[in-house]
């Protein structure tokens, strides 16, 4: 073996040792979201905490740093092996900024934060909630000045999660965005209003689960390298491409909570699935974004999961499942019910058009917690009187509001902005995959999602962390992100829908 080949194999040694211990950390923050027993929150959030200082203080030591710097210098790497070393090398150079301590803190606050925010849920109470979510706000801010940043600290968290974001793109992107989802919805509130009244009827916990592993496994999730569970918010995970898990949470008397969430987390998991085994610990065996990551996720749930295609499939079986709710509702009727357009109070189940607002009023909650101009005690207010603003809603509880995503129990501070940007990215990319792939409606129409499935493994899945979220997009589809995709998608939709 020459010597750049063995350092490489040494290079991927360390990182594959690094993912080990990242990944068995990841089980256990899965295990505390589904089934570690209440008593046991304070262990686990030990065992949490010492499992991030060692994979912290494996992936900052000066040995890996060294070889790094060595391959760097190396001239006979591949392309691939350059990308993932350059990636890492960046990876490295941002954990070095962090103290062994800091990690331990941050992991520690984030534990107590995540149960107090169960907890407060549970008495529907953001005072329970408060104390906690101030101290990690306080870390937050911390790490904005850990990490460095340019005009705004929020800059730094938003880097995090999309690389390149800040606060005058994303400013910018909702300026120009949210008046013309504004208009859209005073035509259509203008006209008569679709029923989706069929969804709120009763339906048993267990046939909805019943139903949602179906689809599931309809839409190619490979059970044999994951699993689908309940938990208190949707979410999904993974350890590695064989080991992916998902959840849902199921409302007797609303249909859709779950239904989507299947679809809406399948999205992350087919992603997860279809990654490269080979470069696993290394960056091209990771997503490339988590705006990428959401357009998989909307793509499924929206573009595919919504779409008049894929129920003139799934419908008649939903139909032979629930013969009396379903039975006197047409095709054609369950479809415009899924895709009523009416503020409402949860962003997990707003339609595609208002979710932008809730999107928006975290982004601007957030701005605004880490440049200490709102504190913790302000959010209920603040929350309040956006969505007053916004949406013309009136927050009855704190269970139904401010409290509603575990996010920010989980320190996930610039995030939500992704949600958004990853629905505009699912636009142009399906609007391409239409175009490359002749008969893709009629295909979804029929039950196949295969040729789409393979579409997206070839184009976004296998790339890893290759490309940026923009040059993905100028790869697959020849253009820059475009906002006016995602807009012409709502109007082709809601034209037809709501006879605009």
């Amino acid at each position: 073996m020459g010597y750049t080949a063995d350092l490489y194999a040494q290079y991927k040694k360390k990182m594959s040792l690094i993912a080990d211990v990242r990944n068995a950390n990841g089980v256990l923050q899965w295990d505390q979201e589904t089934y570690l027993p209440p008593k046991g929150a304070i262990f686990r959030g030990q065992q949490i905490s010492t499992l991030s200082e060692i994979s912290h203080s494996m992936f900052t030591e000066d040995a890996l740093g060294g070889i790094l710097q060595d391959l760097l210098a190396q001239q006979d790497l591949s392309v691939t092996q350059r990308k993932n070393v350059l990636l890492t090398y960046e990876d490295y150079l941002k954990n070095k900024k962090y103290t062994a301590a800091f990690v331990r803190q941050l992991s520690e606050q984030i534990n107590k934060t995540f149960h107090a925010w169960v907890e407060s849920r549970r008495q529907n109470s953001f005072s329970v909630f408060e104390k906690d979510f101030h101290s990690l706000i306080r870390l937050k801010r911390e790490e904005a000045e850990i990490l460095g940043y340019t005009d705004h600290p929020y800059n730094a968290l938003l880097h995090e999660y999309e690389k390149g974001c800040t606060v005058v793109l994303m400013d910018k992107t909702f300026s120009d965005l949210l008046p013309t989802l504004h208009q859209l919805l005073q035509k259509i509130s203008s006209k008569d209003q679709v029923d989706n009244s069929f969804l709120n009827q009763f339906y048993s916990k267990q046939s909805q689960w019943n139903w949602g592993m179906e689809l599931v496994k309809k839409l190619q999730f490979d059970f044999e390298s994951g699993r689908q569970d309940i938990s208190e918010h949707p979410f999904s995970t993974s350890f590695n491409k064989y080991d992916v898990r998902i959840t849902t949470r199921i409302d007797e008397h609303d249909f859709g909570n779950m239904t989507w969430s299947c679809l809406h987390e399948t999205g992350h998991a087919l992603y997860e699935q279809g990654l490269p085994e080979e470069e696993y610990g290394l960056p091209l065996g990771e997503p490339c974004s988590y705006s990428i990551h959401e357009s998989q996720s909307r793509l499924w749930e929206n573009h595919v999961g919504r779409s008049r295609e894929f129920w003139k499939y799934h419908y008649p079986r939903l139909q032979e499942l629930y013969p009396t709710e379903l039975g006197s509702t047409t095709s054609l009727d369950f479809y415009r019910g899924i895709n009523k357009v009416e503020p409402a109070l949860i962003r997990t189940e707003a339609d595609e058009l208002t979710y932008h607002f809730h999107v928006y009023i975290r982004y601007e909650l957030e701005k605004k917690l880490i440049d200490n101009s709102l504190q913790a005690h302000d959010v209920p207010d603040f929350w309040k009187e956006q969505y007053k603003q916004h949406l013309g809603i009136t927050i009855p509880s704190d269970k139904m509001g401010c409290l509603q995503d575990v996010h920010w129990s989980h320190g996930s501070f610039g995030y939500f902005p992704t949600y958004s940007l990853g629905s505009f990215y699912a636009a142009q990319f399906f609007a391409k995959a239409k175009t490359d792939l002749s008969g893709l409606e009629k295909a979804i129409s029929a039950g196949d999602i295969s040729t789409l499935l393979s579409w997206l493994r070839a184009k976004i899945h296998m790339k890893g962390r290759f490309y940026t979220s923009e040059e993905l997009c100028q790869e697959i589809t020849g253009k820059k992100l475009d906002v006016s995709y995602f807009v012409n998608y709502l109007l082709d939709k809601y034209i037809s829908i709501y006879n605009l």
